[in-house]
């Protein structure tokens, strides 16, 4: 077997410009893990930024060097680690990688086994690798921590962005009431994901047109964040995927700053959305695996809609 693969690392700590298309060792699943070869991997904004990407911690660690970036994979089950029963060699899954980890930017990623699941049928590789993380974002924020439920008013700021769009989609899937702000011009993207109201951004104030909303959903952060407080009822909650949301004084409202973690059964309940046709990726290009640095300079400097993905096989 071969030793060898294909993949994108960088060798110190940087942006876009520090990421290479090289060969490199082949990983070997440890216990408990899955090697999966890469059919498609995602990437996210930020992703270079984090201190997870490059070290063994979330706040500062140790360095990792060399890393493979790409924390979503869409793939085949290539071999099977120790006391891994829940898959079979040559399956089609998807899946949410730890921060702390190698990425999916390589033709092979050794992934934990509970942070797969079973790749839904009727998505090509491409776009399931847009779905676990961005996806499971959404999922976590509304269900989990916001405990969305039918009839309440939800607000999403960044409906076209990756996170956004799948928000607005789980929000409407879960019957709330959705509005979102994007751009004049993906306004009608937007309302096509599930928004009854797009504010635009940029020429509207979202405080003078949205009035007690039961969640806030903040993919936006800063001056946006700050003024969602205006919008939210008694008892509401501001959740924010971006920076931890600081309550004004007085404030009778709910706070939530989460990152988003490996979930089998929230992969599940993405694919249940899938296959019954609530649940869309939104792709905004893919592009080959030695594009990779290109893909996470135009995360950087271009309007997007939707997921950068990498086809990688």
């Amino acid at each position: 077997m071969n030793a060898t693969m294909h993949a994108v690392r960088g060798h110190r700590r940087g942006g876009p410009e520090e990421l290479v298309y090289e060969v490199a060792p082949k990983p070997v699943p440890g216990p408990g893990d899955v090697l999966v070869e890469v059919r498609a991997a995602s990437v996210t904004p930020g992703e270079l930024d984090w201190d997870a990407t490059w070290t063994d911690g979330f706040d500062g660690g140790s360095p990792r060097l060399p890393v493979v970036p790409s924390k979503e994979v869409s793939g085949v089950v290539a071999e099977l680690g120790h006391g891994v029963m829940d898959f079979r060699p040559g399956e089609a899954v998807y899946g949410l990688i730890p921060f702390t980890r190698d990425g999916a930017a390589a033709e092979y990623v050794t992934v934990p086994a509970a942070g797969l699941a079973a790749k839904p049928g009727s998505l090509d590789h491409e776009r399931t690798a847009a779905l676990p993380l961005a996806g499971l974002t959404a999922w976590q924020g509304l269900v989990t921590h916001a405990g969305v439920t039918p009839g309440q008013r939800v607000l999403v700021h960044g409906g076209a962005g990756g996170v956004g769009s799948f928000a607005v989609q789980v929000a409407a899937a879960l019957g709330a009431e959705v509005t979102a702000t994007a751009s004049a011009g993906d306004a009608d993207f937007v309302r096509g994901l599930g928004a009854g109201t797009v504010i635009d951004y940029a020429g509207q104030r979202f405080e003078t047109e949205v009035k007690d909303a039961d969640v806030v959903f903040d993919t936006v952060g800063g001056d946006t964040q700050t003024r969602s407080w205006e919008v939210l009822r008694p008892g509401g909650v501001l959740v924010s995927v971006v920076a931890p949301p600081a309550p004004p004084e007085g404030a009778d409202a709910r706070a939530v700053f989460f990152v988003v973690e490996p979930d089998r059964s929230g992969l599940e309940e993405l694919t249940a959305l899938v296959e019954t046709g609530r649940l869309i990726p939104q792709v905004d290009r893919i592009l080959p695996l030695e594009s990779a640095p290109g893909a996470y300079a135009a995360l950087e400097r271009e309007h997007r809609r939707g997921k950068i993905v990498l086809r990688v096989s």
